[in-house]
């Protein structure tokens, strides 16, 4: 009998980058090398929220899988992005590789580097905050307000949850009556909160 571990698969992303590195050509080339079972090819460039390739892709995860990139520019458009992303490869109980960077989160290295990168994104935000709140603490005293929640928190929870159960953004997004983008943020603000 084979055990899920025996059986891991390892699923390929070429995204389009913008550095070199031989074009969706190459990326792939790299990725049949790296033994990449099945490669999930992002044809054209969808920018950051709009990737179908990367949502088949991360969907495909099975635990103990492992999704691998050419390069970290291949996958990402940010540091939240790749944040972001990677919160979501972990809550499918797989690991991720950069060939280029070789980021393995496998190995124990891998995971202690990608936990040094997140608290590094976590301090840039929380500095920010600190530059941010005195502004905000005036404006409030002036009687100012801002812009009031796209969603009431019974709203948010199930968006989450319907997410999590494998829909894309864009799914749910056309459930909900709004722009694809505004269903990410909630994705990639849930995210940061559980950092």
């Amino acid at each position: 009998m084979i055990t899920r571990a025996q059986a891991a698969t390892r699923i390929g992303y070429a995204g389009l980058s913008k550095a070199g590195s031989g074009g969706l050509a190459g990326a792939v080339a790299m990725l049949r090398a790296a033994g990449c079972a099945r490669i999930f090819e992002e044809r054209s460039p969808g920018g950051r929220w709009n990737r179908p390739a990367l949502d088949g892709a991360l969907r495909a995860l099975q635990p103990g899988d492992t999704l691998v990139a050419p390069s970290l520019d291949h996958l990402s458009r940010s540091m939240n992005d790749l944040l972001l992303i990677l919160s979501r490869v972990e809550a499918a109980g797989a690991g991720f590789r950069s060939i280029d960077e070789e980021i393995d989160t496998t190995s124990g290295a891998g995971r202690l580097m990608m936990k040094m990168l997140g608290s590094l994104t976590q301090f840039s935000r929380a500095k920010l905050h600190e530059r941010t709140e005195p502004g905000l603490r005036t404006a409030q005293a002036e009687g100012r307000r801002g812009r009031p929640p796209k969603f009431k928190q019974e709203q948010a929870d199930e968006i989450l949850a319907l997410l999590a159960s494998g829909l894309t953004a864009a799914e749910v997004a056309r459930r909900y009556g709004v722009h694809r983008a505004t269903i990410c943020r909630l994705e990639e603000l849930a995210a940061r909160k559980a950092l």
